[in-house]
């Protein structure tokens, strides 16, 4: 049911984005050619714009595709989908601008395109990225309020029955208590342990029964849907309770208990008719992959080149302070636990680790140049990452590198600490922008590297960028 309430939402915002998209680019021909702003080539006629506009209806569910933003998720909040249309209606651009650019170059003939046909002007593109990202986040949020007036009104609740009150099944509840929205009212709990006067319940949500009470219990209470979580042990009973169903006409759902071993996202494949889970699965992959190292390498690619006059001068400046190379070489394990060279900017006196073994930075290292430390402050000794980037050893974002030494230590120590080198290390990371940076808790660093990890996309690698400067300013500052 939930997938299919899913499939029905999925659909609606398909074509609303389709619809405001087109809708959002007439608009934008409108205000730039008729409200008196000069055009420097004349004004285009209105019928080769509403030629273009269903095309570029297209391209806006297709770029918030990329964006994720037809995976609903939980705890989704207006934030993130505001700069996941925001960085869905900038891909939409650049790709409207790449296809009406090789259908003018490719398809119009010469004279035409001395008369500008089938070109659109740059403050077209300019007033529909806003006018698309007002319109799409509007449509949002009347979506979001109908929701929650439509279930405070208590229209439309479907009843849900879950069979296990043990972890597994207090999750499930969690989960249909978090997703009001969708319209479920969990009724109540089937255990076995509701045995006697014990009926101490959930959050408010009671222990109705015993696991063979569930006939008689779905019929009194109108139960639309059950949900089976039952652990591993009591699978066996789930036969029973399968067989109730088929006979009472009620929507079973079975949640297979392997919470413990999921530390990431899940995901069902097939393997030839055969339903197959697959754990840790991750959404970087594939299309994201190549979209997130198209962003890398145009990011660092700008970077250091305009700031080559920058690098130019710490590079100076830490040749003259103090004896030995610009650079320091250092190994660092990354994507899928291989080891590569790190590069930072020296910041300590050569062999200040040759007494001490590989140890923690500290704020006031003792080991750091003058300049070192200045470069520390400021975060300018992580700057020739950068080529790191370029090279694609790292990314922008991405959890922190660490030091093989250090790994094989905290690996055995803390639980599922290698899942993040299931993406490559960065820059700049979820973890870092949160305060859990340096010598911090490494526990809440892994929690919020894996968060990272499984709810990735290029908003909230955006999201990180900016937080990473906004932050960075204010720290230094003060």
């Amino acid at each position: 049911m939930m997938r299919r309430y899913n499939r029905l939402l999925v659909a609606f915002f398909v074509t609303s984005d389709t619809l405001l998209g087109m809708a959002a680019f007439i608009v934008s021909y409108l205000v730039r050619f008729e409200t008196g702003l000069p055009a420097v080539k004349g004004v285009p006629p209105f019928a080769q714009y509403l030629r273009i506009a269903p095309f570029i209806g297209l391209l806006v569910p297709i770029a918030f595709q990329v964006q994720g933003l037809y995976r609903l998720r939980r705890g989704r909040s207006r934030v993130d989908d505001f700069f996941g249309v925001f960085v869905g209606s900038i891909l939409a651009v650049v790709l409207g601008l790449g296809g009406t650019l090789y259908f003018q170059t490719y398809y119009v003939p010469e004279p035409a395109k001395d008369l500008g046909l089938y070109e659109v002007s740059q403050g077209v593109w300019v007033l529909f990225l806003a006018i698309n990202v007002a319109f799409a986040n509007a449509s949002r949020e009347l979506v979001r309020e109908a929701l929650e007036r439509r279930w405070r009104a208590g229209i439309g609740l479907k009843r849900v029955l879950i069979a296990g009150a043990g972890d597994l099944g207090r999750v499930v509840a969690d989960k249909v208590l978090e997703h009001r929205e969708l319209g479920f009212k969990v009724v109540g709990f089937l255990d076995d342990r509701a045995v006697g006067g014990d009926h101490i319940g959930y959050r408010g949500i009671p222990l109705m029964g015993m696991l063979g009470d569930a006939e008689d219990i779905i019929r009194r209470e109108r139960i639309d849907h059950l949900y089976v979580a039952l652990p591993l042990d009591e699978h066996v009973k789930m036969l029973g309770l399968v067989d109730v169903t088929n006979r009472a006409a009620v929507d079973v759902h079975v949640v297979p208990d392997l919470l413990q071993f999921i530390a990431l996202r899940a995901r069902l494949e097939n393997l030839d008719g055969v339903p197959i889970i697959s754990l840790n699965d991750v959404p970087l992959r594939g299309f994201n992959s190549v979209l997130e190292r198209a962003i890398d390498v145009a990011i660092s690619g700008l970077a250091l080149t305009v700031g080559a006059p920058l690098l130019g001068t710490i590079a100076l400046l830490i040749k003259w302070s103090s004896a030995g190379p610009v650079f320091y070489k250092q190994e660092r394990m990354g994507l899928d636990g291989k080891a590569f060279n790190v590069y930072k900017f020296r910041s300590m006196h050569i062999g200040a680790e040759d007494e001490t073994g590989p140890v923690w930075a500290r704020d006031d290292d003792p080991r750091a140049t003058r300049i070192g430390r200045i470069l520390r402050r400021f975060d300018f000794d992580e700057l020739p990452q950068l080529w790191n980037v370029l090279r694609g050893d790292m990314s922008i974002v991405g959890p922190r590198p660490e030091r093989p030494y250090f790994v094989e230590q905290f690996k055995h120590r803390i639980p599922q600490y290698m899942l993040r080198h299931k993406v490559k290390a960065g820059i700049t990371g979820w973890a870092q922008v949160n305060g859990w940076r340096g010598n911090t808790s490494l526990e809440k660093r892994i929690e919020y590297d894996l968060y990272y990890i499984e709810n990735w996309s290029v908003a909230l690698d955006i999201k990180i960028m900016w937080l990473t400067l906004v932050r960075g300013l204010h720290r230094h500052a003060f």
